[in-house]
């Protein structure tokens, strides 16, 4: 007789077999419960690897994931790319992913199941995402805290780009019958460059500000928040058509980047003053222009360095016009109360670039990582 050794003893062949169809039975009867699904369609990224597009794949036998205590389960209805999905794509340093990984930081959707604890009137509810899940701080003696540290759905663990997703309950917020694909393109864009100009750089009503690479999602989501505190807005790309775009959004001033420093022609369009603040995520490429930008007293923001991490810069002019360097890394739960609540009443309006069927996934993040888009790349996973 067949035996199958197990913790603390051993089965027989048949006492095998009748506890895989007892354990079978009781994944069809879970099967048939209301928001339980075995297996869902998700875009996954097959292994790390640079392109990061031609290794994604639309799959229907992932295992869907269940919500655990005080998490809910959100069924998928609109997911939206960022940079940050190329990055997942390519590696990140420190972070042990296991491939196949599904990305996705963005996303929204109807609460379809809840874990446990969690208020059962969320149950049906649309809500928004806010990806940035707030660690806390060990407590162990003679131990101080350095800091603000966070998980990152969608980086540290799987995230929206999939039929399901769960999330805490602590990091979603209801929107009511508000438009999925609008709330999903407005998300982690609208909340880093939220944070980025009001939480590090304190911009004023009126300041000049300088922006970056318009067409990625946190350039024209900066473009919007600072024309809606009245700042003097100068966006810079390497496109023309990307520029004749901003204008329409209601950019003062546009800059073509032809690769050579362009900080003369912002201080022409500032009357030779420069501006209060630079909102950059390009990095290496362009560091020493938005330094020389800078008026007296400045602050350059970074969220990124898709050119490079090792950016040359002026310390002399640093410290003599007394600029500040701030670093920024998406944002907290007020401040995406903030941001939403500049959505709901109609003073953000986010910029959808295109939308692409969840099957088409791999076309989306092809356009992306070209470079391609002018605001958010959406992903439907709608019938």
């Amino acid at each position: 007789m067949t035996r199958i050794f197990a913790k603390g003893g051993c089965l027989s062949h048949t006492q095998s077999q009748i506890l895989f169809c007892a354990r079978t039975l009781i994944l069809l009867n879970l099967a048939h419960e209301p928001g339980y699904t075995l297996f869902m369609n998700a875009l996954e990224i097959a292994k790390q690897a640079t392109p990061v597009a031609p290794n994604v794949n639309f799959v229907t036998n992932r295992a869907t994931p269940q919500p655990l205590a005080g998490e809910v389960q959100i069924q998928t209805e609109v997911s939206a790319l960022n940079h940050l999905d190329l990055w997942v794509g390519r590696g990140m340093p420190g972070i042990d992913t296991t491939w196949p990984t599904v990305g996705g930081s963005d996303g929204v959707g109807k609460v379809v199941k809840l874990g446990e604890g969690v208020d059962s009137a969320w149950l049906g509810k649309r809500v928004i995402l806010m990806a940035a899940i707030s660690k806390a701080a060990a407590n162990t003696p003679n131990h101080n805290p350095a800091g603000e540290d966070i998980h990152m759905i969608g980086e540290h663990s799987p995230g929206t780009h999939a039929e399901f997703f769960t999330a805490p309950v602590t990091n979603i917020l209801d929107i009511a019958q508000h438009d999925p694909a609008q709330a999903a393109a407005i998300g982690l864009t609208h909340l880093t460059a939220y944070r980025m100009l009001v939480t590090r750089a304190r911009v004023a009503p009126g300041a000049h500000v300088l922006i970056t690479g318009i067409g990625g999602g946190v350039a024209v989501a900066a473009l919007a928040i600072a024309k809606h505190f009245g700042c003097t807005t100068i966006v810079t790309s390497r496109h023309a058509w990307k520029l004749e775009k901003a204008k329409s959004l209601g950019a003062n001033h546009c800059i073509l980047d032809d690769g050579t420093d362009w900080s003369k022609q912002v201080r022409a369009a500032t009357n030779r003053r420069g501006v209060d603040v630079v909102i950059d995520s390009i990095g290496k490429a362009v560091h020493q222009s938005c330094i020389k930008s800078l008026a007296r007293g400045g602050a350059f923001v970074t969220c990124g360095c898709t050119t490079g991490s090792d950016g040359v810069t002026d310390l002399t002019r640093v410290f003599w016009n007394q600029l500040s360097i701030l670093g920024s890394t998406m944002g907290s739960m007020d401040e995406f109360r903030a941001v939403m609540a500049l959505y709901k009443c109609g003073a953000l309006k986010p910029v959808i670039d295109s939308t692409h069927h969840a099957k088409d996934g791999r076309a989306a993040y092809a356009r992306l990582e070209a470079g391609d888009q002018f605001g958010k790349v959406l992903i439907d996973w709608r019938a």
